[in-house]
């Protein structure tokens, strides 16, 4: 009876390849590095790009443009739907939203953002948040909600 245990297909497994083991192997001499030259050495051959002397093309193409990804702020989403099945009257903050499984991993960190996708009826309290859609700001404040920013604190001078 043929099961997984036993079932063998032919050239399913192939022997490895041992070059420099003798003119016999077929693999002998050079093995496979040719005659001489740049590659046939340890640890030989040449840079990822490099085109023979030539201007390689990422140096030939010019740079254009700026980017501002890597200053970019991120922002950890929660939609209003997900904060109208969680929360019933108590207030929405950072502390709550991890507790209730909103927030999980890096997002835990990063400043949050309410959007509105979902209904919003509760009037809820929201402290330390971010930013709001517009749309979730109007229905927040339809719902009778109230947002309470964080007071910044001034940098003490020494």
């Amino acid at each position: 009876m043929l099961t997984l245990n036993n079932l063998k297909s032919p050239g399913a497994t192939r022997n490895t390849k041992r070059i420099g083991r003798g003119q016999g192997s077929g693999w002998g001499t050079q093995a496979g590095k040719g005659h001489k030259g740049q590659k046939a050495r340890s640890g030989g051959g040449v840079m990822l790009g490099f085109e023979g002397g030539q201007m390689p093309i990422y140096r030939r193409l010019p740079k254009r443009g700026f980017s501002n990804a890597p200053f970019k702020t991120e922002y950890a989403i929660v939609t209003t739907g997900q904060i109208a099945a969680k929360f019933d009257g108590e207030e929405v903050n950072r502390e709550n939203l991890i507790a209730k499984g909103l927030l999980s991993g890096k997002n835990k960190r990063l400043p949050i953002k309410v959007l509105n996708k979902g209904d919003l009826t509760k009037a809820l309290t929201f402290t330390n948040i971010a930013k709001f859609s517009n749309s979730a700001l109007e229905m927040i404040t339809k719902a009778g909600g109230k947002i309470e920013k964080a007071e910044k604190t001034e940098k003490k001078e020494a």
